[in-house]
């Protein structure tokens, strides 16, 4: 379980007491995530989930959390933030900065069928224009700028395969930075354990921590790569298919976005082989840290590179 910072029940519950949401009942902490310490917290009113941010810092916090409230706000079925009697969005628990969100029922799934990936193409492509009205920006925090700066940690622990394989693809994508694709704020994290489901329906989306202003088709792609991928790196043609055109019948693709795709589901393979590798090979300190392996997104990379031209098209 990735608890950074361990939170007690008399802790937690003189906390809450700047909150009109009843008294504690129950503290749970949650097995996912490798950024953030997470809880369920259960008060006489109701359910929530408890956030302490480990590595982002208070300046950075309006962000997201506003954003899930704007997001919200349009009908999008993501966590709401609790405001505390201040009518602040963020506190500060243990030393930490701390948010509670409202809990979103459901569960994730581990096999998507192409029906679940439609739902999620409908679902992303509502988020992005929802976000056209959301005006703070942030920029990517795990970009080609952050690739870069971490590429002199991560090399030497590598293979020599595998450091030229990144050296070549970091050097790759600064070729190709697409400043006229539509932009906006992206979730930037949209795996198949962010999506809630009940009843095969969705029922939330979760972890908006990454969030950031980019390519609305690099989110797509970074969906794409989890919920569409088979076995060995290679997307399923079906599920892809049933992803990208419910997206498109929402928004519709430009003919520079469709020229893009490929080099952007490479950068979506990249961003999270470097992340991974980064959080494999220098791990922070923690109780019961879990760092995901980092060779999925290499050989999901790879296939996207041996395979360019037969990758499932953009719908038309």
């Amino acid at each position: 379980m990735s608890v950074f910072t361990t939170v007690t029940p008399e802790q937690l519950g003189a906390w809450l007491r700047n909150y009109s949401i009843g008294v504690l009942v129950g503290l749970e902490g949650i097995p996912a995530g490798i950024e953030n310490t997470n809880y369920f917290v259960i008060t006489t009113q109701g359910r929530y989930v408890l956030t302490l941010f480990e590595k982002l810092q208070l300046h950075e916090l309006p962000f997201y959390l506003n954003l899930m409230a704007h997001l919200s706000s349009h009908g999008i079925p993501c966590p709401k933030p609790i405001a505390n009697l201040d009518n602040e969005l963020l506190g500060k628990l243990n030393g930490k900065p701390a948010a509670l969100v409202s809990f979103l029922a459901g569960k994730d799934l581990l096999d998507p069928q192409a029906g679940h990936c439609a739902q999620v193409g409908v679902m992303l492509a509502n988020m992005h224009l929802a976000g056209k009205t959301y005006t703070l920006r942030m920029d990517n925090p795990r970009g080609l700028k952050w690739w870069k700066a971490v590429m002199p940690e991560i090399i030497p622990l590598l293979s020599e395969e595998d450091a030229a394989l990144l050296r070549e693809e970091v050097r790759f994508q600064s070729l190709y930075r697409f400043s006229d694709l539509p932009r906006g704020v992206v979730h930037a994290d949209l795996f198949r354990d962010n999506v809630l489901f009940d009843n095969n329906q969705i029922t939330g989306v979760i972890d908006f921590y990454f969030a950031c202003t980019d390519a609305l088709l690099y989110d797509l792609a970074i969906a794409v790569n989890d919920w569409c991928m088979a076995n060995g790196g290679r997307l399923d043609p079906v599920r892809t298919a049933a992803l990208l055109e419910a997206y498109r019948a929402v928004r519709p693709f430009t003919a520079i976005e469709r020229g893009a795709w490929p080099v952007m589901l490479r950068a979506a393979a990249l961003r999270f082989w470097v992340s991974r590798l980064y959080d494999f090979h220098l791990p922070r300190p923690g109780e019961l840290t879990h760092a995901k392996d980092p060779g999925h997104f290499r050989q999901i990379l790879k296939q996207h590179i041996a395979n360019e031209h037969d990758l499932p098209p953009l719908a038309i």
